[in-house]
């Protein structure tokens, strides 16, 4: 599947979506890109000098939603980052459950939390790494959604059990057992959006093949991969 985020159908309809007033961008920093290891390149310090972050689409976000979940469906987002995800859901009459490793992000998100119009989206600060500490055991979900680091192509905080931070080694095997963790907590015949790109070794310039390693984490978890969709995203940078 293909969806044109730079269609005059999608940006209107992101538009109608801002007008909520949700803000994904709260309680990230600005220079996310050039804190990145490895990412001082032109490219990358020039969008942190026009303070550029990756904002989720709330669009992307719907349609994931009606796509992938019941009505009334109970979310969990292992990596919550921003609160669009939690206020989409809210409006769409989904249940979310959000976890970030950062508590000025679950603070930035709660102080949004009154936009949604159904279920009162909820964040906790929590590492996802330790999910059966964070949340009952028995507790299971309809859908997981998120939007994890991709590497160190952003990095988001200096605690060390933020993934952003890691070697990529010691990120995989981090990123691993969150994946298979989030799938443990599906019930059956559900399904998990998993919205990721793939990234660049900064030393030889090659792909990593982040994606082959998010499906291959999944199906070693025991899930099937049931659709894959490109997202063209209309970045204003693509000039640069």
């Amino acid at each position: 599947s293909v969806f044109d985020g730079r269609s005059g159908v999608w940006q209107d309809r992101k538009r109608r979506w801002l007008r909520t007033g949700v803000q994904s961008e709260l309680g990230r920093m600005d220079d996310l890109l050039g804190m990145g290891a490895g990412q001082n390149d032109p490219v990358s310090l020039k969008l942190t000098q026009a303070g550029s972050a990756s904002i989720f689409d709330p669009v992307l976000c719907e349609l994931a939603y009606r796509w992938f979940s019941p009505p009334g469906a109970r979310v969990l987002d292992p990596f919550a980052g921003g609160s669009v995800r939690g206020v989409t859901a809210s409006i769409l009459g989904r249940h979310y459950l959000g976890v970030d490793i950062r508590p000025e992000q679950v603070a930035a998100n709660e102080a949004q939390s009154h936009i949604g119009t159904g279920p009162r989206p909820d964040w906790v600060v929590g590492d996802s790494s330790d999910l059966d500490v964070i949340l009952d055991p028995s507790r299971r979900f309809d859908f997981v959604f998120t939007c994890p680091p991709y590497a160190d192509l952003e990095v988001y905080s200096d605690d060390p059990g933020d993934l952003s931070t890691m070697d990529y080694a010691t990120f995989l095997t981090a990123y691993r057992d969150i994946i298979a963790q989030s799938v443990a907590r599906l019930r059956r015949d559900r399904f998990a959006v998993w919205v990721i790109s793939d990234v660049r070794d900064p030393r030889t310039g090659s792909y990593r093949g982040l994606v082959h390693e998010t499906v291959g984490a999944f199906m070693d978890a025991g899930a099937a991969l049931h659709n894959d969709i490109v997202y063209l995203n209309a970045a204003a940078t693509a000039g640069l």
